[in-house]
């Protein structure tokens, strides 16, 4: 499970109030999309999520649980600008996450071990249609490709919560439609919790569960940095997780 609530959460540098007094309760495998201007905290409040940045004041708890203070193998991430390592070939930039999660040290697994991360790699590229091209390297991918190849990194290591910012903001339209037929199945397949960052509202209603819509409620001319925004709107949408399925006792 990752239902998640945020309590009374602000963001400040310094002077400047990037959020103020965010509450929100979001159920275990919701999808919810995040829209409003530029600047007005979503991808602050997406690191706050992940572990990068730390609530100035409040709190994040993940099924009841503070947030741990530093990136997990239970929160993965999706940005609009890929990442990979370019001397590498996709089915190793996949191989990695696992790589790093059991061998710390060394980065590298060796032998039965290693066999077993390049087979669950094989796997997962299988499942975002991207098995043909395991042996290509980054620069070789179109950029739906390595969209693809990101969202396997993210999710090769099961995450409870996915987070997207902007994931497919750089994609031809063909090929984002393909994109979010991905990533509503892999959200079904994995019973993972989305927050997803986007510039697009039909995108957002396209794939929600619920959308919430971020924006300054208080404004002062003579210091615009004294107030951050919140979460003005917190919308229910059509789209509706679908039920664990019970497991066969056979």
């Amino acid at each position: 499970m990752a239902a998640v609530t945020v309590k009374n959460v602000w963001k400040e540098y310094g002077k400047q109030v990037v959020l103020e007094n965010v509450r929100l309760e979001i159920a275990d495998h919701e999808f919810v999309t995040i829209v409003g201007a530029s600047g007005c905290g979503k991808t602050t409040f997406l690191k706050m999520l992940l572990g990068m940045e730390q609530p100035t004041r409040g709190q994040i708890l993940i099924d009841g649980v503070p947030i741990r203070p530093e990136p997990d193998p239970d929160r993965g991430v999706v940005f609009q600008r890929y990442s990979s390592f370019p001397h590498l070939t996709v089915v190793e930039n996949v191989m990695l996450g696992l790589e790093l999660g059991k061998a710390r040290l060394s980065g590298r697994l060796y032998g039965s071990a290693r066999r077993a991360a390049r087979e669950a790699a094989m796997a997962m590229l299988e499942s975002v249609g991207l098995a043909h091209a395991s042996d290509r390297y980054p620069a070789q991918l179109s950029g739906g490709m390595q969209q693809r190849m990101s969202i396997a990194q993210a999710v090769i290591r099961k995450p409870k919560i996915l987070l997207l910012d902007e994931p497919f903001g750089a994609l031809d339209p063909g090929v984002t439609a393909d994109m979010h037929e991905l990533i509503l199945r892999l959200w079904e397949e994995n019973r993972m919790t989305i927050f997803m960052v986007s510039h697009d509202i039909q995108e957002s209603f396209q794939l929600g569960t619920r959308l919430l819509t971020f924006d300054k409620l208080r404004h002062d001319p003579q210091s615009p940095e004294a107030y951050g925004a919140s979460v003005t709107y917190d919308m229910p949408l059509s789209r509706r997780p679908t039920p664990a399925r019970k497991q066969s006792s056979g």
